[in-house]
């Protein structure tokens, strides 16, 4: 009898081994699609086909939103908090670009003098990215077998989706319109290079692209609220400054993305080694740059119509190639959206805007009448105040007593809503009221002073003195597809977090979270 049970018990254990790597995935792709709204799939539906958006919502986990946990979300908080899932406060990359005060000088998150560009002038490494992605647990798990790459219209999508040990990242350039990367990833495809030469190339192409509406007048009554239902017919030139930035927030660029991503599956080899790959793929599903003044437009219909056809396609290959059975297929957004307000004329606007200068010196003001008359300001940046700390230094004065007298100050301007302090940030001195500026920001090179504004606050331009734009991540719904390896359609209501994505990711491939994440993995993926 013993022999029986101990007989038993080893082949119930070969057995779930046996499952456990039948269902391990031999591909991952994860498509971002950049300020994508799910409230737009809503809308939207109706025109799009079976088996691109709907058929992730009928053959799919479908999560119907995922929160971030922090305020001022851009492309590069976005990216990085999703593939390290982790928040800023781990990964460092608060946004798409950083001031250095001692230089006056503003530049990329991505920055690195010590790395060229292939197909561009930009240096750009993940060296700033402070903690592991996906994919860098998944090159240390293989030993370097699993494949990694990122394609995306932009370089920071594209490089904080890839990592550190990844064999490629690319992205178009916005300035040759070729597919670019830099000399910190060793590997360039044959294929890519064919894309940038000859008649393959955006550039040779660009001119023979027009853009027209793609559905019939009346299908447009998704937004009611379209006034502008003109006939546009857009053209694209490449000797013209700016059209490569322009033609990136146009429906074709999905189409490039999409061509690139199906050379790496169907020509790249990706899902046929004994390791899985993966490969993150980035779809734009914000405005058209020249209709961003607007909220509703023919244009963004449009843009997500020729993007459900992407989808379509993409699965497709995916299928054909590899077998969705064989690979999981991540889908969600970056959780912020790019709109303007425009107000009507003679009506209030609601809110106000927040002056940077005016601030910084009534403030400066302000800290001369207690401690003497000094210059007691570094400067402005990103809804962060830095104090000239060596200043505070030379006067023997307590860093957390004026860093308190400032915040107390500056609480009381119009269209604050909240300010804490560094120190306080570091000593877990916050509350939950503070915390999205805990979670957004990161010690090193953070300001003295976080502010966060009331709800319509824009803040003016230093140099143009225009109001900026607002990038609205209250109200935005983004969601979250899983599709593929043998999952069952679901639909769960709860609302997720965005670092709960990549151990849920991790844990399919059998592999470690990435080295800051503190999220346990989706209990309905397994």
């Amino acid at each position: 009898m013993r022999k029986f049970i101990t007989s038993l018990v080893a082949v119930l254990v070969v057995a779930n081994l046996q499952a456990q790597q039948q269902y391990t995935p031999k591909l991952i792709v994860w498509i971002t699609i950049d300020q994508l709204r799910g409230d737009y799939l809503e809308y939207f539906k109706n025109s799009f086909g079976e088996r691109g958006f709907k058929r992730l919502l009928n053959e799919g986990v479908v999560y119907n939103h995922v929160q971030f946990e922090f305020s001022n979300i851009d492309q590069a908080s976005s990216f990085a908090t999703l593939f390290t899932g982790s928040n800023p406060c781990y990964h460092s990359i608060t946004g798409i670009t950083r001031y250095d005060f001692e230089k006056e000088q503003e530049s990329s998150c991505l920055y690195d003098a010590h790395y060229l560009g292939n197909y561009t002038h930009q240096n750009f490494s993940p060296k700033n990215l402070l903690c592991s992605t996906i994919g860098d647990e998944l090159k240390l798990a293989s030993k370097g077998a699993g494949l990694v790459y990122a394609i995306a219209p932009e370089p920071e999508c594209a490089i904080l989706s890839a990592g550190h040990a990844a064999d490629g990242a690319f992205w178009l350039d916005n300035y040759n319109g070729k597919w670019a990367t830099t000399t910190f990833y060793k590997n360039i495809p044959p294929y890519v290079d064919k894309l940038n030469s000859g008649t393959e190339s955006l550039s040779s192409r660009l001119s023979s692209f027009s853009w027209s509406p793609m559905l019939q007048a009346g299908s447009y009554s998704a937004l009611p609220y379209i006034t502008d239902k003109k006939q546009y017919n857009y053209k694209f030139n490449e000797k013209e400054v700016g059209c490569y930035p322009r033609f990136k927030t146009s429906p074709f660029v999905n189409n490039e993305v999409g061509k690139l991503a199906t050379q790496f599956i169907t020509a790249g080899g990706l899902g046929v080694h004994q390791a899985p790959d993966l490969l993150s793929i980035t779809f734009y599903g914000g405005n058209f740059l020249e209709v961003q003044d607007k909220t509703y437009t023919q244009e963004v219909q449009d843009i997500y119509f020729q993007l459900d056809k992407n989808m379509e396609e993409l699965l497709e290959a995916i299928d054909k190639k590899v077998g969705l059975s064989q690979t999981l297929v991540v889908v969600t957004g970056s959780g912020y959206y790019t709109d303007t307000e425009v107000i009507p004329d003679e009506k209030e606007a609601v809110g106000g805007t927040f002056h940077p200068k005016r601030c910084t010196a009534l403030l400066n003001m302000y800290l001369r009448s207690i401690y003497g008359q000094k210059n007691w300001i570094q400067g402005y940046y990103n809804r962060q105040i830095f104090l000239n700390r060596k200043t505070v230094e030379d006067e023997k004065l307590d860093l957390n007593t004026v860093q308190i007298k400032a915040a107390e100050f500056i609480a009381e301007f119009s269209g604050v809503q909240q300010v804490t302090t560094d120190l306080s940030l570091r000593s877990g001195n916050w509350n939950e009221g503070s915390a999205t500026l805990r979670y957004g920001t990161h010690h090193i090179g953070r300001g003295d002073l976080i502010i966060e504004l009331q709800p319509g606050w824009g803040v003016e331009d230093d140099v143009t003195g225009q109001r900026g734009v607002a990038k609205r991540n209250n109200a935005v719904i983004t969601p979250l597809f899983f599709i593929g390896n043998h999952l069952k359609p679901k639909r769960v209501e709860r609302t997720v977090y965005a670092t709960e994505i990549a151990p849920t990711v991790t844990n399919v491939l059998r592999i470690r979270a990435p080295n800051a994440c503190r999220d346990l993995p989706l209990s309905e993926i397994k």
